[in-house]
């Protein structure tokens, strides 16, 4: 498959140049021109790289990749190594931060919502209809330590749950990865959980003084799923040989 034809593709279907981001999304660095190998992963890291290298991939797939707002524009130290590593060896790197938070069926949230047993209902930010936090529901409403459980068995680590004196639950905000601060919205439109990947100092004080329970999953564990369907969306429609490395990161 050409490159160029894959990221129209993949821009197309995440429907990226119409969503406003902290980075560039699509190719950002260009390495092949046809790509028939490709490595997925949640970050650009050097150990995924290495991996991509040593696969003799033609492009890797991520979620966190270059360039972010803010950061330094030189390319120095350890964002050189990484840069250097993709351009000698060719591959390319394609990345989709909120794009794919946000997609209604391969998005962080989305597979996450699906693992969890969450149906989706709306977005938590109601003007926007391009909401990065989302809102749904249990079928049934659950105690807040079966919701515990469920996260540990689904993600493979344990959750940091912090009560807000709720019983049971069943209407549950959710963002992956830094979402946290969505907390309060979701406390003042009534829901009994959040879910986000990271917490912050100030997280613990809102759930217990707004009265909604909150769970820490991990930025990284709860974004490993959103790349992984993608992944499979490509090599079901393209036909493309896609394999998913999931570097370990405790955070």
């Amino acid at each position: 498959m050409k490159t160029e034809k894959l990221h129209n593709v993949l821009n197309a279907l995440l429907e990226s140049p119409a969503i406003k981001d902290y980075c560039p999304n699509g190719l950002q660095v260009e390495g092949r021109a046809d790509t028939h190998k490709v490595i997925t992963g949640v970050t650009a890291c050097q150990a995924l790289i290495d991996i991509a290298i040593e696969r003799n991939a033609d492009a890797i797939l991520v979620h966190h990749g270059f360039f972010w707002k803010n950061e330094a524009a030189q390319i120095t130290g350890m964002k050189r190594k990484r840069i250097q590593s993709l351009l000698t060896n060719e591959i390319n790197l394609l990345a989709y931060h909120l794009p794919l938070d946000i997609h209604p069926e391969l998005g962080n949230n989305a597979q996450l919502a699906q693992r969890l047993g969450i149906e989706l209902k709306r977005g938590l930010e109601p003007w926007d209809k391009r909401s990065v936090a989302m809102v749904g529901q249990f079928e049934e409403a659950i105690a807040p330590e079966t919701l515990s459980t469920r996260i540990e068995t689904v993600l493979g680590r344990k959750p940091l749950h912090i009560s807000g004196g709720n019983r049971v639950i069943k209407k549950v905000g959710i963002c992956t990865g830094g979402g946290q601060s969505y907390i309060q919205l979701a406390a003042e439109q009534g829901l009994d959980a959040f879910i986000s990947g990271e917490i912050s100092e100030n997280t613990v004080h809102t759930a217990r003084e707004m009265g909604i329970d909150y769970f820490a999953a991990g930025h990284h564990a709860t974004e490993r799923y959103g790349v992984q369907a993608l992944g499979h969306w490509l090599s079901e429609n393209y036909k493309l040989d896609v394999e998913f490395v999931d570097i370990d990161n405790p955070v």
